[in-house]
């Protein structure tokens, strides 16, 4: 490949019901980026919102070494009772992160929103556990979401809970375009 290599790759999970977790993982990828390393990206549950793509995506995709695959319908998924439509993406999206993992072709892969996919019960935490175990010595995993269940955290380097302390949602504030997407 003749690009730098890690010579050992370690497992994040970033997790908790706070802002930031994707852009954490974007901040991790763009410094891999800033050294040379390939970078893959894959959002589950994300996609186009109302016709418009996130912000940080448009500029992900002018980056040379950031590769970015979303599998998601840009809507709601409902916890108790998810659409036939999310759960199939959700598999699609899990079956691409196996080739991309056990392609070897990147450095740091990022799984955002996986643990989302568990808790509306899209994928199984066994399917997550066997992605890690699997995964090359030399790959940096990173997995994002709110609800990272407690026993992934045995398989995992870094485990950050980003905590909400205080957020303007709670005094009526919607998502505002170029900020919180």
């Amino acid at each position: 490949m003749g690009e730098p290599r890690l010579k050992k790759g370690l497992v994040h999970i970033i997790t908790g019901k706070g802002r930031g977790k994707t852009t954490s993982a974007i901040g991790l990828g763009l410094r891999a980026v800033g050294h040379g390393l390939k970078v893959y990206m894959i959002q589950f549950m994300k996609g186009e919102l109302e016709g418009k793509e996130y912000g940080e995506i448009s500029s992900l995709k002018c980056l040379k070494n950031f590769s970015l695959v979303q599998f998601g319908s840009g809507r709601l998924v409902s916890h108790s009772t998810p659409e036939e439509i999310d759960i199939e993406m959700a598999r699609k999206g899990l079956e691409h992160a196996r080739s991309v993992i056990m392609s070897g072709e990147y450095d740091l892969v990022i799984l955002d929103e996986i643990w989302a996919t568990v808790h509306h019960k899209l994928i199984e935490l066994s399917e997550i556990i066997d992605l890690i175990k699997n995964k090359p010595k030399d790959m940096e995993l990173v997995l994002t979401g709110r609800y990272a269940p407690e026993e992934a955290y045995e398989y995992a380097d870094y485990v950050s809970e980003i905590r909400k302390i205080k957020h303007p949602y709670s005094k009526g504030q919607k998502a505002r375009l170029g900020v919180e997407f």
